[in-house]
């Protein structure tokens, strides 16, 4: 069974096109402008194509693998089709699950709750929270920021080969980071970690969208990635890989959809028979518009075609390097040097200012969205900033003085829908920031950095 959708006879362009590239915000200055979206990082804008494919599909929702209807048919094939174009999206191999989730931490945790008894875990701190924090009921060995690819290899092959006891063991390692865009040396990793007998996940989460990404070619025993981040909305997410520790574990969630067979038992108790494909992870009723969305924006970007979009991406990252570049107050964080490989993320500071104070500028008197914090990602950021880890870095933080160091960073990001003249104004905005200094007072509410209109 299938949708049959206006989408698919979309003509992919640079960049593609979003939901929301025609919005227009009001200026705390006067008047209102198109939204510069530069936060991708957070969360990317819905694809067109994929808001068409859902669409298309909403009139015939229905429940998934719990029904004989046909509407109740034909969301369980589309959510089985999805599964499909997941794999085929991910180059997994065979025999290897796809499971859907929520997002990358719910993946990460899925995983977390699967580690075989007495394994340890080797992660950097350089690793968003969603993959650094999941593994509390481990043994966790947590590695210092590299500063080379080939340091973060020797690194972890130190390590490794040191564990004691020599079992089982899983690394976690970013594909891209969410703080400097750097990309990370995944396929020598992966080979570092298998010749000392360990696994390998691979959290996608920011490479997925600007790369492709191919299990069998990383040589990766899993992989995560959020829809959200993919240009899919509706909340889902992706855990794929290697079945037999998936397969061993107690089920993550314990319910209807994850049991094949339940009994009762003559003392009164209950006997369950579980899955062993990716439903024993998938308890409930599952999120098949979200599924189907992550589907539809892997095929959106297969078929635009990711040397394309790289190449593009390569162009908007010049662009916003080199008018950063034009502000000698500006510094671009970075762990392996300004000529490493990256996606469009970029964070940086200004001196002289607080981070949190010129985004809310950004925001209010350009219109331009980006972020500013740590981006659940503190280890790494305080390192980059060179402050005290108990320094907590929050919006409301004191306004630094000049040649003070910043509590918190500012990110810029964009990708596939992003235009030409958002990276621009952005540019543009930061020299003009710098220059004559925020047109508007701001002040600290509920931990925000707002204007203050008070006056």
């Amino acid at each position: 069974m299938s949708v049959s959708t206006v989408a698919a006879a979309q003509s992919v362009c640079a960049p593609l096109p979003v939901l929301g590239r025609d919005v227009t915000v009001p200026l705390v200055t006067g008047g209102e402008v198109t939204y510069a979206a530069l936060d991708y990082a957070a969360s990317a804008p819905a694809l067109q194509r994929v808001w068409d494919d859902v669409a298309a599909y909403a009139p015939y929702y229905g429940s998934v693998h719990r029904g004989a209807g046909y509407l109740s048919q034909l969301s369980t094939d589309l959510f089985e089709n999805a599964r499909r174009t997941v794999a085929e999206f991910l180059g997994c191999r065979d025999g290897d699950q796809v499971v859907f989730t929520r997002s990358t931490t719910d993946s990460l945790n899925l995983l977390a709750g699967a580690l075989p008894a007495g394994c340890q875990v080797f992660v950097f701190e350089t690793e968003h929270h969603a993959s650094l924090l999941p593994w509390r009921n481990a043994q966790v060995t947590f590695l210092d920021a590299p500063r080379s690819h080939r340091e973060a290899v020797e690194t972890l092959e130190r390590a490794l080969a040191d564990r004691a006891p020599y079992g089982p063991a899983l690394v976690c390692v970013t594909g891209a980071s969410n703080v400097t865009g750097e990309l990370w040396p995944v396929r020598e990793l992966a080979a570092a970690a298998h010749a000392h007998g360990a696994r390998i996940v691979l959290d996608a989460a920011q490479l997925a969208p600007h790369h492709p990404v191919s299990v069998a070619d990383l040589d990766v025993d899993w992989v995560a990635f959020s829809g959200h981040k993919l240009y899919a909305p509706f909340g889902s997410g992706v855990l794929a890989g290697r079945a037999d520790w998936l397969r061993e574990a107690e089920p993550y969630l314990a319910g209807g959809g994850a049991s094949r067979k339940v009994t009762r038992r003559t003392d009164g108790g209950v006997d369950v028979e579980w899955h062993e494909t990716a439903a024993r992870h998938e308890a409930g009723s599952p999120n098949v518009i979200g599924a189907y969305s992550i589907a539809s924006a892997c095929t959106a970007l297969t078929e635009a075609g990711f040397d394309q979009l790289v190449a593009r991406e390569r162009y908007l990252i010049e662009k916003v390097r080199a008018g950063l570049a034009e502000v000698p107050e500006v510094r671009i964080l970075s762990l392996f040097g300004d000529d490493a490989p990256r996606v469009g993320v970029l964070s940086f500071v200004v001196e002289g200012w607080n981070s949190s104070h010129f985004a809310a500028a950004l925001s209010a008197e350009y219109g331009i969205g980006v972020r500013d914090g740590l981006f659940c990602a503190h280890p790494l950021v305080r390192t980059l900033l060179g402050s005290d880890p108990q320094t907590q870095g929050e919006c409301g933080a004191p306004e630094a003085a000049p040649g003070e160091r910043s509590l918190n960073a500012i990110r810029v990001s964009f990708g596939a829908g992003t235009p030409d003249e958002h990276v621009e104004r952005f540019t543009d905005a930061v020299r003009e920031l710098v220059r004559d200094g925020a047109r508007w007072n701001y002040r600290t509410e509920d931990g925000r950095c707002v204007p203050d209109t008070s006056a």
